[in-house]
């Protein structure tokens, strides 16, 4: 055999393995890819009226079950649903010896639709709420999460989970310049706190959203099956 020949069959030969190589990592890939939405059971359970309880928090922030609160309705209900009254709602049940959300997120479906007869219920939890401060920056995030319950069945219609956020910003980008900002943000935040503005924004993304929100409800004038 020639130098020449020897050196082809090597060429020939030597993709393989490197082929074989890739195999399990186009299979991981492929593994990866994102699960298409449901909305079966939304479709099949279109609610009209939604009763939205006071949200758990879980951030342990003061403000931060009414600020979510004040901003969940009118978001809701642009999206094309009858929002019953979270102020009657909070205080009806308050009246009736649960002074806490998780008291009147343990409240039994069939006891919620004897009161109220919504379509759905929308349970919501604030996992974040306000700022954070390191050395020269400073972040405040909200999170809210939503699941939207058929009051009938007990089905889990839709659920999500929206973030929304400020920080600081880059002071010019030097040091004196940073903890400037820091500094001017720590005492705005003070006088002013962005978390009521921030949570109307998750809001909006949370229901809006193109990629998860909530479908179009049967108020909405476009409302359709297949319209988001």
């Amino acid at each position: 055999m020639t130098r020449r020949s020897a050196l082809r069959k090597v060429t020939v030969g030597g993709p393989a393995p490197l082929l074989g190589g890739l195999a399990p990592l186009v299979a991981l890939v492929a593994c990866t890819a994102p699960t298409p939405r449901d909305d079966s059971a939304l479709l099949e359970h279109m609610p009209r009226s939604i009763l939205v309880l006071p949200p758990l928090d879980q951030s342990l922030e003061p403000a931060a079950c009414y600020g979510t609160l004040a901003a969940i309705s009118r978001p809701l209900a642009e999206r094309g649903f009858y929002v019953f009254p979270v102020a009657v709602v909070d205080m009806m049940m308050r009246d009736n010896g649960l002074p806490t959300p998780l008291e009147m997120h343990a409240v039994p479906m069939h006891k919620l639709v004897e009161v109220f007869d919504p379509d759905a219920v929308l349970y919501l939890t604030v996992h974040n709420w306000g700022s954070s401060f390191q050395v020269v920056s400073s972040t405040t995030t909200v999170t809210l999460e939503a699941r939207l319950v058929d009051a009938e069945t007990g089905l889990d219609l839709w659920h999500s989970t929206r973030t929304a956020s400020r920080s600081s910003g880059s002071g010019g980008g030097s040091l004196i310049g940073l903890l400037v900002d820091a500094v001017a943000t720590q005492v705005g935040s003070a006088m002013y706190d962005p978390s009521p503005e921030l949570a109307r924004e998750a809001a909006w993304g949370l229901f809006a959203d193109s990629d998860d929100g909530l479908l179009l409800g049967p108020l909405h004038p476009e409302h359709a099956p297949t319209v988001r």
